[in-house]
């Protein structure tokens, strides 16, 4: 496979995932000019499995009928989960106190976090996902761990035994963790079954666990389980969460939070 071919897949791979991200973004992440993103771009366009929406890659293997209205829905509603998440992670951020160490799964919505974290504050933090460690070196109050391994495209995530084992040796005083799915049954799970033993990993080396997802990963089951609702300390989601979760996770003594994107709310029961 040539180095554009493999370059083509890593720049799928990621898009899968995230279903959009910018074209700046994407040219760091590959390590080419943007020039050669968008003509790889207009490759891919061909087979209408990617599309260029104002400067940013939204994969959309399926694009038919009305090619602009299809367009700008999944814009719109990719924009709308973006925003969710943000407010989440802006949320999660100011939990973060001086001196405190944090380890940050990986997840879309905990990379959201990193921007919001305070930089007048001495903070440790550990992570293993490239797009994570690149936005914390703009922090200067950070002191930067990474635990890192093979990496998985599709993730941006790093994993290991080395790096697992390095992630039990440390203690930290947060862990935020993210999920794609939460069930009331079948406990809380992700998409890849190579994320689980970093997940347990973090989760027992860290003193208090924070859950941060948003509303919709509700009542989903995904294939890797890793973790029970009982083994949270603390959930940060949305306003859109059900009245049923609200009272199940409640009821198990898990603090509560919605963050809003009008103000900072708290809910606890």
């Amino acid at each position: 496979m040539s180095k554009k071919d493999e370059r083509i897949e890593k720049l799928i791979d990621i898009l899968k995932v995230r279903a959009y991200v910018p074209i700046r973004e994407l040219a760091t992440l590959l390590g080419v000019s943007e020039m050669t993103i968008r003509r790889d771009i207009d490759l891919l366009k061909q087979s209408r499995s990617v599309e260029n929406i104002s400067g940013t890659a939204v994969y959309s293997p399926a694009l038919n009928g009305n090619k602009e209205e299809q367009e700008y829905a999944l814009f719109e509603e990719q924009q709308q989960k973006n925003m969710q998440k943000d407010t989440i992670g802006r949320f999660a951020a100011s939990l973060v106190e001086e001196g405190d160490i944090i380890i940050l799964d990986t997840g879309s919505t905990t990379e959201r976090i990193v921007p919001h974290l305070p930089t007048d504050k001495k903070l440790t933090v550990l992570c293993y996902n490239i797009n994570i460690l690149m936005e914390l070196h703009r922090n200067p109050g950070v002191d930067m761990l990474f635990a890192g391994g093979k990496y998985h495209p599709n993730t941006q995530m790093f994993e290991s035994p080395e790096g697992i084992e390095y992630i039990r040796n440390l203690r930290a005083s947060k862990v935020f963790v993210s999920a794609a799915g939460v069930h009331a049954d079948l406990g809380i799970t992700c998409r890849n079954s190579y994320e689980v033993p970093t997940k347990r990993a973090i989760l027992k080396s860290s003193l208090q666990k924070i859950l941060v997802t948003d509303s919709s990963k509700f009542d989903v089951v995904r294939s890797a389980y890793f973790c029970d609702l009982s083994d949270i300390d603390i959930v940060i989601t949305d306003s859109g969460l059900s009245k049923e979760w609200i009272e199940r996770i409640t009821a198990l003594g898990i603090k509560l939070y919605f963050a809003r994107c009008e103000d900072v709310g708290i809910a606890s029961k």
